[in-house]
């Protein structure tokens, strides 16, 4: 056959010479194969549009391509190597900048807030991408790592920690999956921690708190604001809750006295069944306004220090100094993690009915207009 034949063959597999067909699937549909066997296993290579490849060109190519072969090397393999190795290359120039916008996009969706989103960009802005942003990621080193670190590794602990941490993500995700002798140089090893200073222990610092013995007069002042704020504020000191849970609460959550809050707002990611006493159901429906709008309405009300959040240590310190109520109980109250197997066998069941005693008693404390600063023991009745 030859080069008149390529347009007028019907649909089929047509041989033009050891090793060369045209395979017709149309009018319009014509292209060159190469066939040819490896290791006893046949194998079929495009070749190209016979529109664009005469026969000629395609019979040039089948003989570079069966010396090839001769040499039991595979050309589909070796294109694919090819391919492959190009691919790394690009990949391998990425800044870090780039991987870092990438592995931001892919888990931004993840993740609980706007607030942690912005702490990602401005943390790596601020302190990685001077040193390293227009630098390949395969060619980050831990010296450049202990570059970063060491002007905030003492003097701002937990900030060190997490861009640490964020560039040691970054690193990983950029690195390829198929590289056996990858290592992180960001990753926390002993020959990293030795370059750096040694830290001393980190500071907590704490959400400053309302004494519970000034809570009933500021709760009674509360009680005489009629703000969206007050109401909001009298709410999460009730269920003793975080701001972020009853903000975006909705009507449906609420069955009977019991606040279901789904599990993807919650801190642990774990859903949060909370009994609401008389006092915290006569604040619904709860309106939302804004933590800032929050934080005035504390200060119209009480001089001393306070934050919205600082009210889950006002609660938590009542429980401990004024109740006999088990220390797990409060913990649970306050949906906070597990840290032992005593804990978590106690919240094997969510013990709703000691819970919505607890809570009660709380409403109750919170409710005594004019007993400020005096501290009155609260127990539980006999058998619960």
């Amino acid at each position: 056959m030859n080069q008149a034949d390529v347009a007028t063959l019907p649909k089929g597999m047509h041989r033009f010479a050891r090793g060369l067909f045209l395979q017709v699937n149309g009018p319009e549909a014509r292209s060159w194969i190469y066939r040819y066997t490896v290791k006893g296993v046949p194998r079929w290579k495009g070749l190209g549009s016979a529109r664009d490849v005469s026969l000629a060109v395609a019979k040039r190519e089948v003989d570079k391509l069966r010396v090839t072969v001769a040499q039991k090397i595979d050309p589909i393999a070796e294109e694919e190597k090819r391919d492959r190795a190009e691919r790394n290359a690009r990949d391998r120039a990425v800044p870090f900048r780039t991987r870092a916008e990438q592995y931001i996009a892919a888990h931004e969706d993840g993740w609980r807030n706007a607030k942690h989103l912005a702490q990602w960009k401005s943390s790596l802005e601020t302190y990685a991408y001077p040193t390293i942003g227009d630098t390949p990621a395969h060619e980050i080193t831990a010296a450049d790592i202990v570059e970063i670190l060491r002007p905030i590794w003492t003097a701002k602990v937990e900030t060190a920690r997490r861009v640490r941490g964020r560039i040691e993500a970054v690193l990983d995700y950029a690195a390829d999956p198929d590289d056996e002798n990858y290592r992180n140089p960001a990753a926390m090893t002993s020959r990293l921690a030795k370059a750096l200073p040694k830290q001393g222990k980190r500071r907590v610092e704490h959400h400053p708190a309302l004494p519970y013995a000034e809570l009933p007069a500021f709760m009674a002042a509360l009680g005489e604001d009629p703000t969206d704020a007050a109401r909001m504020l009298r709410f999460i000191i009730l269920t003793a809750c975080r701001y972020s849970e009853a903000a975006k609460m909705e009507p449906g959550e609420v069955t009977d006295d019991l606040w279901t809050i789904p599990a993807d707002r919650m801190k642990a990611q774990r859903e949060h069944v909370v009994p609401l006493s008389t006092a915290a159901m006569a604040c619904l429906p709860v309106p939302s306004v804004s933590d800032v709008a929050l934080a005035n309405c504390i200060r119209r009300h009480t001089s001393t220090p306070a934050t919205t959040h600082g009210f889950r240590s006002t609660f938590r310190d009542w429980v401990g100094d004024c109740t006999d109520f088990p220390r797990e109980l409060a913990e649970m109250a306050l949906a906070h993690e597990i840290d032992d197997d005593t804990e978590a066998a106690y919240r094997r069941g969510r013990a709703l009915a000691k819970r919505r005693q607890l809570m009660g008693a709380w409403a109750d404390y919170c409710g005594r207009r004019g007993e400020s600063g005096r501290v009155v023991p609260i127990r539980r009745r006999e058998g619960q």
